[in-house]
């Protein structure tokens, strides 16, 4: 995984919840530290890339575009999938912060990427440990933006590196801070669609196993229909194709019928099962723009047994 590619990726999303932090209202999740974690040159980088991709995908709304600004946001709202990244942290923000109060104390973000959680909630910096687990490549740019921008990691947030393809979660956590007889909120955007099956299935297995029973996962995915090109929406066929163009593909979808039994199988219990309808009607109703509701993600809340 080359150092561009890394560069690209990571900062593509930080970009998309920035842009929504700075021009939307209201606001599906607002990431109001995403913004600065981009120079203005990638900004302006990504803007042009919005502009482009807009006049390749629909030439004719990219012609009725009335300046730059309305051309951008048109890409980021109706054809990236902004809705999914935006969403999905607001659903999985929205769950940690019950569970804190009702007892929580470490939050392990498998697949962290350039998420800001922990400096957006300074205030739990005394009594609550966060774990950013992700690939190796990706957090060590991370923290080297973290440094370019000379902000203070907090106490309580700790980096591991993971390849879950080569490492596993167990191990590597163990020589860390990490307790496992402390009640534990998980979760795991984004990532499940680029693993093989098995390997998502052992994953959660290995969290019901170093987490005690009331721990919480909230993870999302892709339906079966999304890799099918008939059946898939077109803005998800877009994706993949950018996706696979990158050296990204996503290889496995879950399906909605089973996925409670499959759980049950690894000791998870399903809690909140979330459809795109569901997600439609919970962040985007009465909008006056054009987000809505990611077709074929699924979002899921399940309890350690």
């Amino acid at each position: 995984m080359s150092d561009t590619k890394i560069k690209r990726t990571a900062l593509m999303s930080a970009y998309l919840r920035a842009h929504h932090a700075v021009y939307a209202t209201p606001k599906i999740f607002d990431d109001f530290m995403a913004p600065h974690l981009l120079t203005e040159e990638e900004l302006v980088t990504f803007d042009n890339v919005m502009v482009t991709a807009l006049s390749m995908v629909d030439p004719k709304r990219a012609a009725q575009s009335p300046d730059r600004v309305a051309a951008i946001a048109s890409m980021v709202q109706s054809f990236f999938p902004t809705s999914l990244f935006l969403s999905r942290s607001r659903y999985t923000e929205d769950h940690l912060k019950a569970a804190i109060q009702q007892g929580v104390t470490q939050y392990v973000i498998l697949g962290a990427g350039m998420d800001t959680f922990a400096f957006r909630n300074a205030e739990l910096r005394h009594n609550f440990q966060i774990f950013e687990i992700d690939h190796p490549a990706t957090q060590d740019f991370k923290r080297k933006r973290l440094a370019e921008l000379g902000w203070d990691i907090p106490s309580n947030l700790h980096f591991i590196p993971v390849d879950f393809t080569k490492q596993k979660l167990d191990t590597e956590l163990v020589n860390t801070s990490y307790d496992p007889k402390a009640p534990t909120f998980f979760s795991w955007l984004g990532v499940i669609h680029y693993l093989p099956h098995d390997v998502v299935f052992h994953i959660l297995r290995t969290i019901t196993g170093i987490s005690p029973s009331g721990s919480m996962i909230v993870f999302d995915y892709w339906e079966h229909d999304a890799f099918i090109p008939e059946k898939a929406a077109a803005r998800v066929n877009i994706m993949q194709a950018m996706l696979r163009q990158v050296g990204e593909p996503m290889v496995t979808g879950l399906d909605p019928s089973t996925l409670a039994s499959e759980l049950e199988s690894v000791g998870l219990r399903l809690v909140e099962h979330l459809s795109p309808s569901d997600i439609q009607d919970r962040y985007f109703q009465n909008r006056s723009d054009d987000y809505y509701a990611y077709e074929h993600a699924y979002f899921v809340k399940a309890v350690v047994e």
